[in-house]
């Protein structure tokens, strides 16, 4: 078994170079950087791919005092001149927005004074330095000291003062990494404040990256290209390079050799077709990548647990309000048929903008669009046509969260009607399974659709057990189990109908492969009566049981039913 950790949350590029870590090697990047930069690059890449890791390794590698050892075996390190003329030649302004998410404008710009602070403080050296003037000591003392309250004037000329100071001292022009540059501004949008923090930022990226006569070049991170006309006005020629661009399309995102790899170091290579049908999928310009986060998690459960079942981890990393306003808007604004080719795995043609501005995201569904390919959501199923993209879901992952938000919303509107659940369980306590069959039928009609290729078959059971499930749960009088143990298994959903005549429901969730709804019924049924699992009901005395078989595909389903002799 293999000996290396794995560098879970874990975005110190010399941590894992030196405290026993796993590293895929993305430092080929510093030499694509150094060949085709600007004065100004920013970098769009959707959350959990990797920015704010390789952020620090440009720091490590560009920072006076860089440790060479870091970076011995990697690629950059074949690169001999290239690391004798950069490596450690430059100081470097480092910091990351990513925490800036604060309910008012003043707050945001105190956690941000807070950040510069301890970016100053990195270089406080520089208050022993010889070559810098007492004006220049005062204006590091504003930088540095806490009990001296920045104003927006000094949040806005920190980038340049600090590398000015910098530059001063070590006689070279700083590099500039900024993090994730955009989340103040999300953050902005949805408080209300947007104006204010466009304003600061903009007046920041002036005076730190534009008018800046001792910056050498800068690196900017982020998950959206917010237009340039609200923040990167004037800048002269950036590079921009986004999801679509193909340089640097491996170095975001783990390619499928780097997953090849990690999977057969830690001895699950046998799990590489479940991975991919998990989490790869994603297209960054010419290259098919996987999510850095979900691997990495993933290939920990595959090396230390026996419960080998893929999970969910990227939507647990953030929050998903662009998908749920998709789906809100469904039957509305985006057709049911749209959302149902996506969830079956097919392609929409979208027109795409990857120049947004966070206040006006959700003003059409065009941005919308826009905002689920930037971020992730969806990716590219082939190449474009203009501004005319393909879209499709990337893989399992996703298409689970598409579920889940279709499931939520489709059970928001089934509390609303009364009846319905009313007469879908009259049906089940009577044990009446044509009715059963009926009733359930017209909830899976109101469905938009379920992804019903490239999934394993417990999982296509799991969805219409979470469906039943969840109806039955609203009814309050109702005692519902999930899988409790009973006779000799577990059955999917067991009731007792207490104040409502005291009755036992057993219910046996099956798929039914190609619509073979006599056989998957069949084997339920079986399987209730083999196994014993009216026991549980019978030890507690119920006066009459019924057992349903219930056998589902696609948005259709078939009941069989069974009264038990007590």
């Amino acid at each position: 078994m293999a000996n290396l950790m794995l560098p879970i949350g874990i975005e110190s590029f010399e941590e894992i170079r030196t405290d026993n870590f796993y590293y895929v090697d993305k430092t080929d990047m510093i030499r694509e950087l150094m060949e085709n930069r600007a004065k100004v690059n920013l970098f769009t890449r959707p959350r959990r791919f990797g920015k704010s890791l390789n952020m620090d390794m440009l720091k490590e590698f560009f920072e006076y005092g860089a440790d060479s050892k870091l970076f011995d075996g990697l690629a950059i390190s074949k690169e001999t001149e290239l690391c004798e003329r950069y490596m450690g030649k430059y100081p470097v302004v480092s910091i990351s927005f990513r925490g800036v998410e604060a309910e008012t404008f003043d707050e945001s710009c105190k956690m941000i004074a807070a950040l510069i602070r301890r970016e100053a403080r990195r270089h406080d050296y520089l208050q022993s330095s010889n070559r810098l003037s007492t004006y220049d000591q005062e204006q590091l003392n504003y930088l540095l000291r806490s009990d001296i309250e920045m104003n927006e004037d000094v949040l806005c000329m920190w980038i340049q003062t600090l590398s000015e100071l910098l530059r001063k001292h070590h006689g070279q022009k700083a590099v500039i990494l900024i993090d994730e540059y955009d989340v103040p501004l999300a953050k902005a949008s949805t408080k209300k404040y947007y104006e204010k923090m466009v304003s600061l930022i903009r007046r920041m990226f002036e005076q730190g990256l534009k008018t800046n006569p001792d910056m050498f070049f800068g690196v900017l991170t982020g998950c959206l290209r917010v237009s340039k006309e609200s923040i990167f006005t004037g800048l002269n020629n950036p590079n921009i390079y986004s999801i679509s661009d193909e340089m640097f399309s491996s170095s975001f995102g783990f390619t499928d050799e780097e997953v090849r790899q990690m999977l057969e170091f830690y001895g699950v290579e046998e799990y590489y077709g479940l991975t991919r049908e998990w989490y790869d999928g994603y297209h960054f310009g010419n290259t098919n990548v996987f999510c850095p986060w979900d691997v990495i998690n993933w290939v920990k459960i595959l090396s230390r647990t026996s419960q080998r079942r893929p999970q969910n981890f990227w939507v647990n990393s953030s929050g998903n309000d662009v998908l749920r306003h998709l789906v809100e808007k469904t039957g509305t604004e985006v057709p049911k048929d749209e959302l149902a080719v996506l969830m079956e795995g097919g392609v929409l043609w979208k027109r795409i903008s990857e120049e947004l501005t966070y206040s006006e995201l959700y003003d059409s569904l065009e941005n919308v669009w826009s905002l689920m390919y930037m971020t992730g959501y969806l990716t590219l199923a082939g190449e474009p046509e203009g501004n005319l993209y393909p879209l499709r879901i990337p893989n399992q992952e996703i298409c689970s969260i598409f579920e889940e938000q279709v499931v939520d919303l489709f059970l928001k509107h089934a509390k609303t009607n009364t009846e319905k659940l009313d007469a879908l369980c009259q049906a089940l306590k009577t044990g009446n399974a044509a009715d059963t069959e009926k009733e359930f039928n017209e909830y899976l009609s109101d469905l938009i659709s379920i992804r019903d290729i490239a999934s394993r078959k417990d999982r296509k059971e799991n969805f219409y057990h979470g469906i039943l499930l969840s109806l039955l749960g609203m009814r309050v009088s109702w005692s519902v189990r999930s899988n409790p143990e009973s006779g000799l298994g577990y059955p999917d959903i067991v009731v007792r109908t207490q104040k409502d005549g005291n009755i036992g429901i057993v219910i046996e969730m099956e798929y039914a492969e190609k619509g073979d709804f006599k056989t998957a019924c069949d084997r339920g049924m079986k399987q209730i009566n083999d196994t014993k699992y009216t026991d549980v009901l019978r030890k507690e005395k119920i006066p009459k049981i019924y057992k349903f078989a219930i056998a589902c595909y696609k948005k259709e389903c078939q009941v069989v039913a069974e009264e038990e002799e007590v």
